[in-house]
This record gives C-alpha cells, sequence and structure tokens, in this order.
C-alpha cells in the first residue's frame, strides 16, 4: 500500500457545538461554518439545558454559545462547561454586545465573545483562534467594557431582580428564592439605587440593558 504523504494527508476537524434558539440562524451559521474544511459542526443545540450534556455526548473542542437561551443562558452554560467539560472551549456569538454580557462572558471562562454581525470568516478564524489557546473579544467591545467598569449588582441583587419579571410580587420573590419578604424589600432597593432607577421594573430593564443579568 502506497503511504499517503504527510502533507497531503487530511488535517483532523475541529469538532463544533452550535447552541442558537433561532432555527434559521442555527441552520446558516451550520451550512456556513461546514463549508469550511477543517470545522464540523458535531452538535445543534436549540436549549440552554441541553448544552453540557450535548457537550459530554458529542466532545466538542469548540462550543458557540448565543447567550440568550431558553431554560439557562450562555453565560451559565459556560460556567458549568468550566466545571464539567474544562477541555471545551467557549466562544460567545451573540447579538447583543453589551460590556456587562462580555465582563460575565469572561468570568464564566469564555475563550472568546463576539457579535453576529461580523462575517463567517471572521468567525470560522475566531474558532481556530480560541482552539489554539487566545481569547478572541470584538476590540469594540472590549474598549466599551474597560471604559463601563464591573457590574455593581451582587449576585443576591441580580436574583431578585431576575425573579422580578411577569410582575411577580414580593412574596413571589421571596418564596421563589427562599428569603424573608423584607430581605427582598432590601435588595431591590439597593438594586434601584446603584442602577439609578426609579422603581425594580425599571431596574431590571437598565440592568438587562447594561448586559448585568
Amino acid at each position: 500500500m502506497t503511504e499517503i504523504p504527510r502533507d497531503r494527508r487530511a488535517a483532523p476537524s475541529i469538532r463544533v457545538l452550535l447552541a442558537e434558539d433561532q432555527g434559521m440562524m442555527r441552520g446558516a451559521l451550520a451550512l456556513l461554518l461546514g463549508m469550511e474544511e477543517d470545522i464540523e459542526v458535531v452538535a445543534q443545540i436549540a436549549t440552554g439545558d441541553a448544552i453540557v450534556d450535548a457537550v459530554l455526548a458529542h466532545r466538542p473542542d469548540v462550543a458557540l454559545l448565543d447567550i440568550e437561551l431558553p431554560g439557562m443562558s450562555g453565560l451559565d452554560a459556560a460556567a458549568a462547561l468550566r466545571e464539567r467539560a474544562p477541555n471545551c472551549r467557549v466562544l460567545i456569538l451573540t447579538t447583543f454586545g453589551r460590556p456587562g454580557y462580555l465582563r460575565r462572558a469572561m468570568e464564566a471562562g469564555a475563550s472568546g465573545f463576539l457579535v453576529k454581525d461580523g462575517p463567517v470568516e471572521q468567525l470560522a478564524a475566531a474558532i481556530r483562534r480560541v482552539l489554539g489557546g487566545e481569547t478572541v473579544v470584538d476590540a469594540a467591545l472590549a474598549a466599551a467594557a474597560l471604559s463601563a467598569g464591573p457590574n455593581p449588582l451582587t449576585v443576591r441583587e441580580r436574583d431578585v431582580l431576575k425573579a422580578s419579571v411577569d410582575g411577580a410580587t414580593v412574596a413571589d420573590i421571596a418564596a421563589s428564592l427562599h428569603l424573608s419578604e423584607s430581605t427582598v424589600r432590601n435588595y431591590l432597593s439597593s438594586a434601584i439605587g446603584k442602577t439609578g432607577t426609579r422603581n425594580r421594573m425599571e431596574a431590571m430593564r437598565e440592568a438587562r440593558q447594561q448586559g448585568w443579568l
């Protein structure tokens, strides 16, 4: 049998998991990335809750995660993958280029953060770079994150704001977080003050806009 010359042997494909809740966007990204000679999309996921199990099952080299996903955010999934699958690099790809999201992504162990308006060639290059050990971050967003400063909200303040969705009462929030109603009011008051808003709904909107939730 004739041995294939070393420089003609196919390089191993980079195995990529893609988590995106919008079916059309997910399919388009998978198709475009699949056209790259060295990239193989091994799994497509529509919900955040399925990410960790899918990574453990398919063993991708890179997990490409949206932030806004049903069940679990891409940022929470990135933190879980750091514990459960530390060899899998995480690249956050999102429509929402918010400085707070970037800081949270880096804290969660992500290797990169890009917004979706870039060309697929840039995304493919970012996948290769994070697999090579680099950190890849959108330059404009990095500058904005440095000027914005850290997230002023504590973990508990973020929890009570998240629990305030859909008109939840203080009693509802207290029950869901296993806190007293007075404690919930204190956290809400603190969050409102830190966001410079007038009420908890405005505080929640401002925190989301800044990427703090």
